[in-house]
């Protein structure tokens, strides 16, 4: 049986307002599981939508949560150097360039 998604969301935001949501698609054996950011991104791209300026990250947890590695390599990839605003359900927030969260980041300008 399919898990629920976990309460929060993620949402890039595309320069001439677009907005794509997403949330956690989960799996038994987790290695199949997709992050909510790359779900938005990835939708986004299917839908033609590129030139992105923003992502918001909610969750309800104890600390901000920042997108996990892989997903900062894909945001970087079709994003670029967004802002990331990190919120908690308490009210809680932190933005970021994403240049803060992926250091030396791999592109395509290394292949």
């Amino acid at each position: 049986m399919p898990r629920t998604p976990l309460q929060g969301g993620r949402r890039v935001k595309t320069r001439t307002g677009e907005i794509v949501t997403g949330c956690n698609i989960e799996n038994a054996s987790y290695g199949l599981s997709m992050c909510a950011e790359r779900v938005a991104v990835f939708k986004a791209v299917s839908e033609g939508l590129d030139d992105f300026d923003v992502i918001a990250v909610v969750a309800d947890s104890k600390k901000m949560t920042p997108p996990c590695g892989p997903c900062r390599q894909i945001l970087w990839e079709y994003c670029g150097d967004v802002l990331v605003h990190m919120t908690d359900l308490r009210g809680r927030s932190r933005t970021m360039r994403l240049r803060e969260l992926l250091p030396m980041p791999f592109d395509a300008g290394h292949l």
